[in-house]
Formats: structure tokens, C-alpha cells, sequence
């Protein structure tokens, strides 16, 4: 049964590039197709960057030896950018000078951001896997950028309707960590509580990252009288926020995002992580394609995949099958193959819409229950 959930997952779309090997492969057998990885790979969000960079092996390896896309191999390019746009923009050149023209990353919003005006003055079509700042698609600035998950007003969106409806709380902390990212969703989490008529926002607050002590935030949380508190961020600092929560004895419910629903934040909460609750991408454990990816990657890697791999996957797979349905590599034929196109991945049939949002993806409501996050019905 594994094995047949393996083969079938690229089955498709060997069948497509069985044929552009044929009719383009005495053209182009001498060329690789450049798809550059970029994103956190080492530092503190490494656990967000790797596993996006493993999917892209996986996918890549299974089309080359079935004969590469256009007949031509595909050649991974990976770089590191500590999900810090200052390094960002010299990760965005080092790819554009290796002329890179496909790009699976970055990870973190703000180095996205920081990335995508080199890429789109290079003509660099990007698919973040986990950019999820809703500016990068709804503003219109960065028609080269493509995202195989949904952006952080839903996100948003799902966590004040989870506090207010479920919690039953009316009373609500706010917390962010003055990043594009984190702070672009506290923004929402608090539009969406004030225009509930609900609920009250009663502490908005930054917080420095990669500070080791965040008692006086605490202490506010605390003196607000909040009955929940939304963060948006990273791991390392909600994880440190929740176990001084939890040492002053407060049971306050913490409701986080995707930058928390990590294996990596219950590593480092240890107990203080049990009962927090993150949104994160929806549960596609079901799709047949879900557990081939999952599968060889367990096979491959001996260990489960971790956050964003199966957004990643599904990246990798849009671009190559965008390319190979476009019969080109031209940054304006290959757009409108990602607009057009369906691909079978593990997040589902997917395409994107017009501003660069895969249709069909979004979030889910998740809980740390003995160790591990739950999905919520």
C-alpha cells in the first residue's frame, strides 16, 4: 500500500513530463532549470526552513530520474536567510547571480518582503511554502509571488472566532513581536475583536525578540484582567511568554499561529506548552498524496517531516508542473500556468488566483495535548 501511495503521488505528473522530455529533450539536454530554496536553514527557525528544503529534494529527485521537466534536469540551489530580511537581500542576489529563475521560499514574511523586489526586477517567479503577511499577495506589488497557504487576516480571522465563540472570553491580550509577520496579524486579531461588538481588546503590546526575560508583559497581562491572549510571532518568544504565564500561576489560555505550531515550541516549553492552541495549515493527513509524501520522507530522512514540508512539496510541485505546462521557462508563460494550472500535491488540487493565493488552502484550529498538537473539529 506505501508503495503505491509513492508511485501515485507523482504518477500525473510523470505522464506530462514523459512528453516534454520527448519533443524538448535534444534541445535542452545539456541545461539544468535552475529552482533556487531559500529560507531559514540554520539559527532558531531552522525546524520552518528545513523541512521545505527536504520536500524540494524529494520532488526534484523523483522527476530527474523520470527524466527532469523539459528534458531538462532540475538543479536545486539552497540559501540560508535566518528569516532576516537584511541577510534576505543578499540571499535574493546570490540566486539572481547564479541566474536563478524560480524560487521555493523564503519562510518568514519579513525576509519574503525584504527578497521580493530583487526577485521581481530579475523576473523571479517565488512560492513561499509559509509567507503568510497578507500585504505580499493583496497589495499588488509582487506579481511575481506565489503562496501555498493562506494568509494571516484568515488567520486571524479563525483565532478571534475561536476565542470569542469558543473560549467564551470577552476579554482579550494582544501580543506581537514588531515583525512584519507577528505584527501584521495582531493588527488583524485586533480589527476583527473591535469590529466583533464581542469582545475588547485590553492590552496591545510589542515585545522585543530574543529577549530572555519577558516578566513585565506578563505582569501586564496579568493587571489587563485579559481572559485569553492572541500572540503573533515565533517560537521563541511565546515559549518563554507561556512558561512565565505558567510559573505565576496563570491559566490564561494562549492562542498563537502558525509561527508557534511547531514541534520545536513544545520542545522548548516542555510542560509549560500543554493547552496552548495555534492555527495552523488545515489536516490534509487523509489525502493518499499526503501520506506519499509523508511516507518518503520518513523512508528517506528516517524521521517525520516537520512545519510547512507539505506546503513546501506542494511549492516545488506547482512550479515544476507551472513550467512544464507552460512549454517554457518565460516568466510570463509560466505565470499564467500557476493561474491556469491545476496540480494534484498534498495540500489538494490546487492553482492560484489572480493576486498569487493557492485556492483551496487555509487554517485550522490546533492544540498541544500530551505532547503533541491536536487538530480541533
Amino acid at each position: 500500500m506505501k508503495r503505491f501511495y509513492i508511485r501515485a503521488i507523482f504518477a500525473a505528473f510523470f505522464s506530462v513530463v514523459s512528453v516534454g522530455f520527448l519533443v524538448y529533450g535534444d534541445v535542452f539536454a545539456a541545461e539544468t532549470i535552475k529552482l533556487g530554496v531559500a529560507g531559514a536553514h540554520s539559527g532558531d527557525l531552522a525546524s520552518y526552513g528545513l523541512p521545505t528544503v527536504k520536500a524540494a529534494e524529494l520532488v526534484v529527485k523523483e522527476i530527474n530520474a523520470k527524466g527532469g521537466v523539459l528534458g531538462r534536469q532540475v538543479e536545486l540551489i539552497v540559501e540560508d536567510d535566518i528569516c532576516k530580511p537584511e541577510v534576505a537581500t543578499n540571499t535574493a542576489t546570490k540566486l539572481v547571480s547564479q541566474d536563478v529563475r524560480f524560487v521555493i521560499g523564503h519562510i518568514c514574511s519579513g525576509a519574503t518582503k525584504a527578497a521580493l523586489g530583487i526577485y521581481k526586477d530579475a523576473k523571479v517567479l517565488v512560492i513561499s511554502p509559509s509567507a503568510t503577511n497578507p500585504e505580499l499577495t493583496q497589495s499588488g506589488a509582487y506579481p511575481n509571488f506565489y503562496r501555498t497557504i493562506a494568509s494571516d487576516d484568515a488567520q486571524a480571522r479563525l483565532e478571534v472566532e475561536f476565542a470569542i465563540s469558543k473560549l467564551k472570553v470577552k476579554k482579550i491580550a494582544v501580543l506581537h513581536d514588531k515583525g512584519d509577520y507577528g505584527k501584521g496579524l495582531a493588527e488583524f486579531a485586533k480589527k476583527f475583536i473591535d469590529d466583533s461588538k464581542k469582545a475588547s481588546v485590553v492590552l496591545f503590546e510589542g515585545v522585543t525578540p530574543g529577549a530572555v526575560d519577558y516578566s513585565a508583559v506578563v505582569q501586564k497581562i496579568k493587571r489587563s484582567g485579559a481572559e485569553a491572549v492572541i500572540y503573533g510571532g515565533y517560537h521563541p518568544e511565546a515559549s518563554l511568554i507561556v512558561a512565565q504565564m505558567r510559573k505565576k500561576k496563570m491559566s490564561t489560555p494562549f492562542i498563537s499561529d502558525d509561527g508557534v505550531k511547531d514541534i520545536t515550541f513544545i520542545k522548548v516549553a516542555g510542560k509549560y506548552a500543554e493547552g496552548v492552541y495555534a492555527t495552523g495549515p488545515r489536516d490534509t493527513s487523509n489525502n493518499p498524496l499526503t501520506v506519499a509524501a509523508n511516507e518518503l520522507h520518513k523512508k528517506t530522512y528516517g524521521t517525520d517531516a516537520g512545519a510547512f514540508y507539505l506546503n513546501g512539496y506542494a511549492a516545488t510541485q506547482a512550479m515544476l508542473n507551472a513550467i512544464q505546462k507552460a512549454s517554457s521557462t518565460d516568466y510570463d508563460a509560466v505565470g499564467k500556468a500557476l493561474k491556469t494550472q491545476l496540480v494534484e500535491t498534498p495540500l489538494g488540487k490546487i492553482k492560484f488566483d489572480k493576486r498569487g493565493d493557492a485556492i483551496g488552502v487555509g487554517f485550522s484550529i490546533y492544540q498541544v495535548q500530551k505532547g503533541d498538537y491536536v487538530e480541533l473539529k
